[in-house]
């Protein structure tokens, strides 16, 4: 069931607005600091981005935070427990599917890796929204705004053949020769399911985690307090009379 919006909530693209514009800007710069050859620490040019510290990977848990602390304003029976309990669940559904099938078939191609991981990691990721729809609708979308544009470089750094991170497949891929089916199997499929998956899971985690935290839960509904009545029938209260000798003033 989806949940209902908080009052004075802000709209969801507004939520998301400022940390998109800041990942779009981590992700032009580490472009550019590969494509100039910058340190390797920060802009590593290796297949899958070798744990660069520049990276739109590590807003994830950030945003995550910063979203659920945003969204438990006005909340109502929102439980931090639940939410890292699920999250983490999901997280475990990710890598349970992976390692069943790799038990089944032990050998598996590069191909079928990236294929298995994908689907488990979609799996994970609809656990991971109901965790809290709330937050998961959120890092959905902030996830799309996130990787789409991280796509779309890598379709241009496929097609020019940047020697960037955004082209270069994992180790022991095999080689595809035409640039759009090479795009599709290292750019696209992984952008638009494992990674927005991994946006929404640890997105939770950390959401979760900055609840417990922050002590952030709802306060519970105020309690209405009945207004008590005379029963009926009951006889009328007696008019107060001033004592001997007092005259009430006039009203």
């Amino acid at each position: 069931m989806a949940d209902p919006p908080a009052a004075g909530a802000s709209p969801l693209w507004r939520l998301i607005l400022v940390p998109s514009v800041l990942t779009l800007g981590v992700t032009l710069l580490r472009v550019w600091g590969e494509l100039q050859q910058w340190p390797t620490v920060l802009f590593n040019p290796a297949p899958g981005g070798g744990a660069a510290l520049v990276g739109i990977t590590w807003l994830v848990p950030v945003f995550g935070a910063y979203f659920a602390l945003r969204l438990a304003r006005g909340a109502v029976d929102l439980q931090a427990g639940r939410v890292l309990a699920i999250s983490l669940l999901a997280l475990g559904v990710v890598f349970a599917i992976h390692l069943w099938v790799g038990t089944i078939k032990r050998e598996q191609g590069s191909q079928g890796i990236l294929g298995v991981f994908a689907v488990s990691s979609v799996l994970g990721g609809l656990v991971g929204l109901s965790a809290w729809p709330a937050l998961g609708r959120t890092l959905l979308v902030y996830g799309l705004a996130a990787r789409v544009p991280v796509a779309l470089v890598s379709l241009a750094a496929i097609r020019g053949n940047w020697m960037t991170h955004y082209d270069q497949p994992p180790p022991g891929f095999p080689y595809i020769g035409d640039w759009l089916a090479k795009w599709l199997w290292i750019g696209l499929l992984p952008q638009m399911t494992i990674w927005v998956a991994y946006t929404v899971i640890v997105g939770a985690i950390a959401g979760g985690l900055a609840l417990l935290v922050a002590g952030q839960r709802a306060a519970p509904p105020r309690p209405v307090t009945p207004v008590r009545r005379p029963p009926t029938g009951a006889p009328p209260r007696p008019a107060l009379r001033p004592p001997p000798g007092r005259v009430m003033p006039p009203r």
